[in-house]
């Protein structure tokens, strides 16, 4: 625990030095119509002076104010204090959360700062180069009620914008690994409302001309329904929606790259197995409810941090994603587990992205060797190694 003190001097510290690259406020103390429910605090530069601008948000509006850098401590630092129970500090060096108890007193969590970008211009007027900028309207984001006609993002959609940027940015990263010289097949899984999917179908076939081919699969048939029509009125004439689980989906022989968001627990294992099956040279996956391994992971010496349910929810959902990286380096794929988007929006945003390499046998035998360890510690059967085994046996020879 932190005193209160100690995390002001951090503030002033952080804004001083110019350290602060971003802090966000949640989670209000008290209900009060008239404070913001979250306020996000950036740096910019106006008339060659740098200041901290804060950008309010209440209901379905955005609001923003400056302030200059001399009296920007004490503001940041005042407005948390009052009305805010966890705050998002990023700097150069950490991301710093902030958790004030009822009682008011404050407990921190550091992490070394996530990857950064070269160092962004704090322009006042800049606009930040994301693959759908804002004020031109992509028509997908117009009927699915994100942007204006006039391309203007709507205030309570801006979280949504800034996540469809992010997943665009991770699929632009992924493109060389595609072909170019053929159509693109493209499947879905858990496609949903399927804001990313028309996001993806936009990228490839819109701004860049190529020819590919999406499906999406979901098993809710009004949400199908609802995609297909917009998808029909936005003349996406190789974007198609089917009702279909997973796991029976047997429609493709070839696919080139596999998304899957937000598939709950086994369902994403299902969608990799058919990845690799098909020989995907990308895999996209967002995991979500990850239950196997929590009624499966039994060790002794563990007990301090299995006997607690919430501790052992936490860490079951990361040996599974470590689970399904690591049996997937061992077919061949180089993997990255990457932040999704900001946790203070929602903690499932952790991303696998798998790209399939060549991929050594001597390489695969020993990853094969470190994941048998793992598994064995923790004296679990996970769906994906039984799905997979034949090939994984053949992978880690």
């Amino acid at each position: 625990m932190e005193s209160k003190e100690q995390w002001q001097s951090d503030i002033e510290q952080w804004v001083g030095s110019g350290q602060l690259r971003q802090a966000t406020f949640s989670q209000l103390r008290r209900k009060d119509g008239q404070v913001p429910a979250k306020t996000v605090i950036r740096p910019i530069e106006l008339k060659g002076t740098l200041h901290y601008q804060f950008q309010y948000y209440i209901d379905n509006k955005v609001t923003h104010e400056n302030v200059p850098q001399a009296d920007a401590a004490e503001r940041i630092a005042a407005w948390l204090e009052q009305h805010y129970r966890q705050a998002l500090f990023k700097t150069n060096d950490a991301d710093v959360q902030v958790l004030f108890s009822k009682k008011g007193k404050a407990a921190i969590v550091a992490k070394p700062a996530t990857a950064k970008s070269e160092p962004e211009s704090l322009s006042h007027n800049r606009q930040k180069q994301r693959v759908v900028q804002e004020g031109e309207a992509a028509p997908f984001m117009v009927e699915l009620g994100i942007m204006t006609k006039d391309g203007q993002v709507i205030a309570k959609k801006q979280d949504k914008f800034r996540q469809i940027n992010r997943f665009l940015e991770m699929v632009t990263d992924v493109l060389p690994h595609l072909p170019t010289d053929r159509e693109i097949t493209i499947v879905d899984f858990g496609c949903g409302k399927s804001y990313l999917t028309f996001a993806l179908y936009h990228l490839l076939a819109v701004k860049q001309q190529r020819s590919i081919s999406v499906v999406g699969l979901d098993l809710k048939a009004d949400v199908i329904a609802f995609c297909s029509e917009l998808a029909r009125k936005l003349g996406y004439d190789k974007l198609k929606f089917q009702v279909g689980d997973i796991a029976q989906y047997k429609d493709q022989s070839k696919v080139d790259m596999v998304v899957t968001l937000h598939a709950c627990d086994t369902a994403t294992d299902a969608a990799l197995v058919k990845a690799v099956e098909w020989g995907a040279s990308v895999i996209l996956s967002v995991p979500c409810c990850q239950h196997e391994l929590f009624r499966q992971i039994q060790n002794e010496a563990m007990s301090p941090l299995l006997s607690h349910g919430l501790l052992k929810e936490r860490f079951s959902a990361l040996a599974t994603d470590a689970i399904r990286t690591q049996l997937l380096e061992v077919l061949g794929y180089r993997t990255q587990l990457l932040e999704f988007i900001d946790p203070e929006h929602t903690p499932k945003n952790m991303l696998i992205r798998a790209v399939r390499t060549a991929g050594g046998t001597a390489d695969s035998a020993r990853k094969w060797q470190e994941y048998v360890v793992f598994r064995d510690m923790l004296q679990v059967k996970p769906y994906l190694e039984q799905a997979l085994g034949e090939r994984l046996k053949q992978a880690s020879k």
